[in-house]
């Protein structure tokens, strides 16, 4: 009596939700299948995406923890992300701490080693003042002009302890400590030592500056543009409004686009063939479906509710994967790469991927909904 009193609108979609439902289980080992090339690209525009995210949050927390204020590059300031050119005298150390509101200052010089890692060479006591030390999680500081110290994530990715050699710049460090990561640079070095292997004895890659108060900021780079025209003098919010733009000058976002175009066609491609063969499968259903009076919407929403289930059910099968992806990448280089869960592209995916199961639909829908009855009954 209750299915009775159902609307005809709600019967017709229980009937097709059942058999939606019922069609996927048929033959599951399809389902499946047809989840996991749909799920693949969904994995790779949120592996992707997740790449881009984790390694500009890693550069912009490792340039805060240097707990400067202030940054200044040479002559040469163009790519913030590599190595550079060593062209600040240490004389601008004296001549920076003199500054207004200047507490204290700390020079480095830079050396890319396997982008995107840098060695930074640095003078522990200058680091100390500017950002009050770092936090050791093993050993401690240098002991000798060749001696490593390596964040967390790097001595995780080389496997080394305290005490261990270790192979960078062509020769054999020691290393005497591991600290948190986020610390200024993944891999630091004595300051002398790197400048005698570079060549720049007495030369400087970057000037950090610890001000009195933050808000003085603005005004302190103002001056310091006045007094040194040509030079780059940045805040650490322009540092990190500097790390963004590099990162989406490298064509990321265009490569993100080609991902997604080749998700979309992978989508269309996967859900045309499998609703294809599940149509030449059901021909006589179709059949009886239609003499029993269903309509050609009616067949056609069938063939379109199962795609859109094969397209969300591929969607979160992505997801799934694409935290499996983050685990192996971080397992494996948790230096040199960082992956971040970015939920906003969630529904993005999803969308994406919904739009090439519609389209993969429409051909072997609009085939179901042309199938004549009688053919359709008497076909083997």
């Amino acid at each position: 009596r209750g299915q009775a009193l159902l609307h005809p609108t709600h019967r017709i979609r229980k009937v097709t939700a059942k058999l939606v439902l019922e069609n996927l289980k048929y033959k599951p080992m399809r389902s499946l299948l047809s989840f996991l090339l749909i799920g693949i690209p969904v994995t790779l525009i949120l592996t992707l995406v997740g790449l881009s995210h984790g390694m500009l949050a890693d550069a912009e927390r490792r340039a805060r923890g240097s707990g400067a204020d202030i940054m200044v590059r040479g002559r040469d300031a163009k790519a913030i992300l590599s190595g550079g050119t060593a062209t600040l005298s240490e004389k601008f150390l004296d001549f920076f701490g003199k500054q207004p509101h200047v507490t204290a200052v700390m020079g480095v010089v830079t050396h890319a080693v396997e982008l995107p890692l840098v060695v930074n060479g640095v003078d522990l006591e200058q680091f100390d003042k500017v950002s009050g030390g770092l936090h050791f999680l093993a050993g401690g500081r240098f002991q000798g002009a060749e001696d490593v110290i390596l964040d967390q994530y790097y001595a995780k990715q080389k496997k080394k302890h305290v005490g261990d050699t270790i192979q960078i710049l062509n020769r054999s460090w020691r290393v005497s400590g591991i600290v948190e990561g986020g610390q200024l640079a993944h891999i630091l070095v004595p300051l002398k030592t790197l400048q005698e292997l570079d060549g720049y004895t007495g030369k400087l890659t970057l000037v950090y500056l610890k001000l009195d108060d933050p808000a003085n900021t603005q005004m302190v780079i103002g001056s310091l543009n006045h007094l040194l025209p040509g030079y780059t003098i940045w805040s650490m919010e322009d540092v990190a409004s500097q790390l963004r733009e590099s990162v989406n000058s490298q064509g990321l976002n265009e490569f993100i686009a080609v991902i997604v175009g080749i998700g979309v066609v992978i989508g269309f491609a996967v859900v045309c063939l499998s609703m294809y063969m599940a149509v030449l499968q059901r021909t006589r259903e179709i059949g009886i479906l239609k003499s029993l009076g269903g309509s050609k919407a009616f067949i056609l929403r069938i063939v379109w509710a199962e795609a859109l289930l094969l397209g969300l059910g591929g969607t979160a099968f992505g997801i799934l994967l694409s935290y499996g992806a983050r685990w192996a990448i971080e397992a494996l280089k948790p230096a040199s790469f960082q992956v971040e869960i970015v939920y906003a592209w969630w529904p993005i995916t999803a969308a994406i991927t919904l739009a090439g199961a519609t389209l993969g639909a429409l051909y072997p829908g609009l085939s179901a909904a042309s199938h004549d009855p009688i053919e359709a009954l008497a076909y083997e």
